[in-house]
């Protein structure tokens, strides 16, 4: 099956001067790079990004071992299990991110970037030398049709952009020009980010029904040259790769063979690790990276345990309750279920005490809430929305404390009286609301997440003693997806990295199209009009200090819906790995994140 979508109203071609002229291109000035606000730190002659090393050499094997199974090649549609890294390793887009600045693009595909001062509309310059992996040329019509099709049968993570883009016109024989519908000054920038396919691999084939049928046709250092399916995939460095001596390349994607290998769970990870099956392994429990490393390779130096610090929010991990079910659609059970989880109790339990607590979707950041009463423009962002805003919001919301006792009695209390009040009693030794249902929660956790487990069978206990019956459904990565996907659960294990430059992305997070539309990250199912308002303030704000006051205000609302039980999270990132891979001693404001590991580490025997 072929999707022929049409151009009509939506693309244009137009490719002689005078046109250039009547679109107003002729008075903007082409550009290296483009900055969410100001100008990018990097001068358009920049050797190399900051935290890669320009002399690294290129060369060697690393070997990532992944939890669970894959079903599918193509990141770039709902269908199917995908490695979340061949959205990075296997595709290229027009313009590469810096994770050393908060939002900043460099040329990639694109060569340059040209816009206006409202950012109503971006132009980029595709560059001479861009190859896909088969030889042939990156083209406008290539670029024209991935963005078409993506953001029409693409995954929904692309739909949002698409919508907002008014037309797309080929200005030149490697020129094209986006005009967006709405005033989104990030706009610019995203569009800069979509990954561009070969458009003739896809003729007469279904795209959005593809999986490990195809392996995809990339402009990207890497290539899939075998895979096992829903057991490892190895990619390979293209040596004809075309932009290996591009200022944004250099000193990138160093090794010669990229593989991941997929295994049950998280403790069958870490014993391949351990048997030097496996290159690295990312510790998220502190007690165990204290406690569990005393293995030979550790003691001989072969295994070397690195501390990798960041900047960068801590977003929110923790169990998502589900406000599309009756029992959890008022704040105040939502409540109660928080102030019932005994988490300092459970962090002595599992983690020595070691690991900080999350307190806000955006805290470790610049962008996190202040604590107390809103104030200034937080404040006069809130007020228009004060009558619907949850308690907390503008007053001040703190997570429950407990005294670090098993009994955790006080808390105990205070969530049986906020139960009682929002309809939930005790009737028979069991919680029921007016019509006799008893409160009972399922919670869906992913096979081999022995921590959560281990939360769930204490936090078990605390719910037992307000009458609440707790339950735990594991599945497999396949299974799990798919459930969430369609929000098919009560509650589940939630976790969402945030940057430093929230944007569109927020909608596909938090946005009112989530409650019905599956495949968002909307997992809570909340709709929220202030929230929404927020975000619409972040993509419009032309200040720094604007963009500031909507980012807090938005993680108000966000912490004061009660929407996840949040556990722990840390400012920095405990990573194991073998002595013979190598990262930069300049690191990435963002840590160890995206287009750090292996992007920019190399391989050297000592």
């Amino acid at each position: 099956m072929t999707h022929h979508m049409g151009f009509i109203g939506k693309i244009s071609v137009a490719v002689c001067i005078g046109i250039l002229i009547q679109l107003g291109i002729a008075s903007a000035e082409p550009k290296h790079g483009i900055a969410m606000y100001g100008e990018p730190a990097l001068p358009h002659d920049f050797v190399s990004l900051p935290y890669a090393n320009p002399n690294a050499p290129k060369g060697g094997i690393v070997v990532s071992a992944e939890g669970g199974t894959f079903t599918s090649l193509n990141p770039h549609v709902r269908k199917g299990s995908v490695p979340w890294q061949l959205r990075f390793l296997a595709y290229e887009s027009l313009m590469g991110r810096s994770y050393d600045e908060p939002f900043s693009l460099y040329g990639l595909l694109a060569e340059s970037i040209e816009t206006d001062d409202s950012r109503r509309w971006v132009e980029f310059s595709l560059h001479p030398d861009a190859r896909f992996s088969d030889g042939s040329p990156v083209t406008v019509e290539d670029v024209i049709w991935s963005y078409e099709t993506l953001g029409t049968v693409g995954h929904p993570r692309y739909h949002g952009l698409w919508k907002k883009i008014e037309t797309v016109t080929q200005t030149g024989a490697r020129k094209v020009k986006f005009t967006f519908a709405s005033d989104d000054r990030e706009l610019a920038l995203l569009v800069g980010l979509r990954p561009i396919l070969q458009k003739t691999q896809w003729d007469d084939k279904n795209f959005e029904d593809s999986g490990l049928n195809e392996i995809p046709i990339s402009s990207a250092p890497y290539v899939i040259s075998e895979f096992d399916p829903g057991n490892f995939v190895r990619l390979s460095r293209n040596p004809e790769y075309w932009g290996a001596d591009i200022s944004f390349r250099r000193g990138t994607n160093n090794f010669d063979e990229i593989r991941l290998d997929f295994y049950a769970d998280g403790s069958v990870q870490f014993e391949a690790f351990k048997a030097g099956e496996s290159s690295s392994f990312r510790e998220l429990n502190a007690e165990r990276w204290e406690n569990s490393y005393d293995f030979d390779a550790v003691a001989d130096g072969h295994v070397i345990k690195s501390i990798i610090p960041h900047q960068r929010p801590s977003g929110i991990t923790g169990f998502v309750m589900n406000t599309r079910l009756p029992k959890f659609k008022d704040w105040r059970v939502r409540e109660a279920l928080i102030t019932a989880f005994n988490f300092e109790f459970i962090n002595q339990t599992n983690t020595g005490g070691r690991q900080n607590r999350i307190t806000s979707y955006y805290s470790n950041s610049v962008l996190s809430m202040k604590s107390g009463v809103a104030e200034g423009r937080v404040l006069d962002f809130l007020v228009p929305h004060a009558a619907d805003l949850l308690p907390g919001t503008l007053e001040g919301y703190t997570l429950p404390q407990s005294d670090g006792s098993a009994r955790n009695r006080k808390n105990i209390r205070i969530a049986d009286d906020l139960l009682n009040q929002a309809g939930w009693t005790v009737q028979d030794g069991l919680r029921r609301n007016a019509q006799g249902q008893a409160f009972e929660i399922v919670t869906v956790l992913k096979q081999g997440d022995t921590e959560s487990q281990s939360m769930m069978d204490i936090y078990q206990q605390a719910l037992e003693r307000l009458g609440i019956t707790l339950s735990t459904e594991v599945l497999d990565s396949a299974q799990y997806k798919e459930r969430t996907q369609v929000y098919d659960f009560d509650m589940a294990y939630y976790r969402r990295g945030l940057s430093l430059s929230p944007g569109n992305e927020q909608i596909l997070y938090w946005g009112a199209d989530g409650v019905e539309k599956p495949g968002t990250r909307n997992w809570m199912g909340m709709n929220s009009p202030a929230a929404e308002d927020m975000i619409n303030r972040l993509l419009s704000s032309e200040s720094h200090d604007d963009f500031l006051a909507a980012a807090r205000a938005l993680d108000r609302i966000l912490t004061a819906g009660r929407y996840v039980i949040p556990i722990h999270s840390s400012a920095i990132s405990r990573l194991a790995h073998v002595n013979e891979i190598k990262y930069p001693k300049k690191l990435p404001m963002y840590g160890d994140w995206i287009g750090f590991l292996p992007d920019v580490w190399w391989y050297e025997a000592d």
